[in-house]
């Protein structure tokens, strides 16, 4: 048990500052998920859930005595609904698999409709207004500027949004993040989870990339009719790839 309790608080010092292991094998794993999700394969998905699971035990620092000595309730309860939904985009993707040749990528992206566009945008806005005020409630004892309520709400509602957007096989996902991330970088830092404003600057770049990759498919890659006997046609998002 003192092993593995070691292992679970063990810390390095980078400039100065001290962060925990887990903050920094926590965001590889999750550079590791977007990876794979830009490269449309199942396994994005099981892989994120672990980066998760250790990056709720870095940002609930009040349960877990971090570094940083505090916690950012917003970052932390998002993990929770990350897992969440990667388990609904698992089943999804894997779902969407089964209709494909071998070796194809899990989906086929394509953009939201105006219609689902509309009902995410008004969600997410009554979500943010909502959250920020729950955040606002449970650090009531911490002293913080209100600002920081919204911006960590900011970052939970457009986390959840992106990756059911992903789950969804939509190119809209890619821009959702480049909203989270602006917000991100510079509220990461403040608080002082160096390692995670630092992967969230490199998301940045990435998720640019990201988004010209998955626009090109949708471009580019069409559906073809459900084989005969193969079941129903998968739904949008779940298109068979012409090779």
């Amino acid at each position: 048990m003192d092993v593995w309790n070691d292992i679970f608080y063990a810390e390095l010092t980078v400039a100065g500052h001290t962060i925990a292991w887990r903050e920094v094998v926590g965001n590889a794993f999750g550079l590791a998920s977007a990876v794979l999700g830009m490269r449309r394969t199942v396994w994005a998905w099981p892989v994120g859930i672990i980066g998760n699971a250790l990056l709720f035990t870095v940002f609930m620092g009040v349960w877990f005595s971090n570094p940083q000595e505090h916690s950012l309730f917003g970052q932390a309860s998002r993990q929770v609904f990350f897992i969440a939904t990667s388990v609904y985009g698992w089943w999804r993707w894997n779902r969407s698999r089964r209709h494909r040749e071998h070796g194809a990528p899990a989906i086929t992206p394509r953009w939201a409709t105006g219609r689902e566009r509309a009902l995410y945008l008004l969600l997410a806005l009554v979500l943010l207004v909502l959250c920020q005020w729950i955040f606002a409630q449970v650090g009531a004892g911490w002293p913080a500027p209100r600002w920081y309520y919204w911006t960590d709400a900011w970052i939970f509602v457009g986390s959840i949004l992106a990756t059911f957007a992903m789950a969804r096989g939509w190119v809209d996902f890619w821009l959702v993040w480049i909203a989270v991330d602006i917000v991100g970088v510079p509220l990461l830092w403040s608080s002082g989870y160096y390692p995670s404003a630092v992967l969230y600057a490199v998301y940045g770049a990435f998720v640019l990339w990201g988004f010209v990759v998955w626009r090109r498919a949708a471009r580019d890659e069409e559906a073809e009719p459900s084989i005969t006997g193969a079941g129903p046609a998968p739904e949008d998002g779940a298109r068979t790839l012409v090779r």
